[in-house]
């Protein structure tokens, strides 16, 4: 299985009153899932404030192994428990 992809990319960057946000979309939408990462590549991005600009980039994505997958869903489900004050407790058998 190959774990690395490239792939062109479109990045929109808005820096506004409404909004400061970079967003990401990688062509022919490939399959992203938990534990993937996404490297975009050039030069870094300036957007002045009062500006929404679009570039095109190319991006390596690299596939999490089945270890780091299952790291990252455990990890991520802890995470939300901090940050939203949720408690995971196991059902009792009845």
């Amino acid at each position: 299985m190959n774990r690395h992809l490239q792939t062109p990319c479109t990045i929109e960057v808005e820096h506004s009153d409404e909004s400061l946000h970079a967003h990401v979309a990688l062509d022919g939408d490939p399959d992203i899932r938990p534990g993937d990462q996404v490297l975009v590549h050039g030069d870094p991005i300036h957007v002045a404030f009062g500006q929404r600009r679009t570039f095109r980039r190319f991006a390596t994505v690299r596939r999490a192994s089945p270890l780091e997958r299952l790291w990252t869903k455990v990890t991520a489900r802890f995470e939300l428990s901090e940050l939203y004050d949720v408690s995971f407790t196991p059902r009792r058998s009845l």
